[in-house]
């Protein structure tokens, strides 16, 4: 069952690689991210790929969130965050790719750990795409309590994206 507003955020380890300003093209060592550590007290914007360096991700999704990332904090955002099951590796490369610096935490949930907790898998994918991937989704988190959860039930990006989650905040 996924998790709905009103809802404590789960409690997920989360893999990510920190952005070194001082040395940007290198490859960082890997960080865990508790989310109940992260989250406390700030208010999040985290948002859900299917994967990293895919079409409506890299040419929409993410896009939108650069775009508005001066907005989001003029409304009191702390964080925000992108999540895919991609490995951290590929996550630190698709924001050095977008050249998101830390201004998105690019987290890692490769292990599946958050997407059970939430209940937000996509289904199977089909050959070569594998089984588990998160929803498209982008969800408001206020002190660790669900304020907004946008869910897509079809292609593209509507609730999850940017603009929708500026208009709930």
């Amino acid at each position: 069952m996924a998790i709905e507003v009103g809802d404590t955020f789960p409690n997920a380890v989360l893999s990510y690689i920190p952005y070194d300003a001082a040395n940007p093209d290198a490859c960082g060592l890997t960080q865990q991210l508790k989310t109940h550590d992260a989250f406390r007290g700030k208010k999040v914007v985290l948002f859900a790929v299917p994967g990293a360096f895919t079409p409506t991700c890299s040419e929409s999704h993410m896009p939108g969130y650069i775009a508005h990332l001066d907005d989001l904090k003029s409304k009191g955002v702390d964080i925000v965050a992108c999540v895919a099951t991609n490995d951290q590796f590929v996550m630190s490369a698709w924001g050095k790719a977008n050249k998101v610096k830390d201004d998105i935490l690019m987290l890692s949930d490769a292990n599946g750990e958050l997407g059970s907790a939430i209940g937000l898998f996509k289904g199977d994918q089909g050959p070569g795409v594998g089984p588990r991937r998160l929803a498209r989704f982008a969800v408001i988190i206020d002190d660790l309590k669900v304020v907004y959860l946008g869910v897509e039930t079809a292609r593209g990006v509507s609730v999850s994206g940017a603009p929708a989650v500026l208009a709930k905040l």
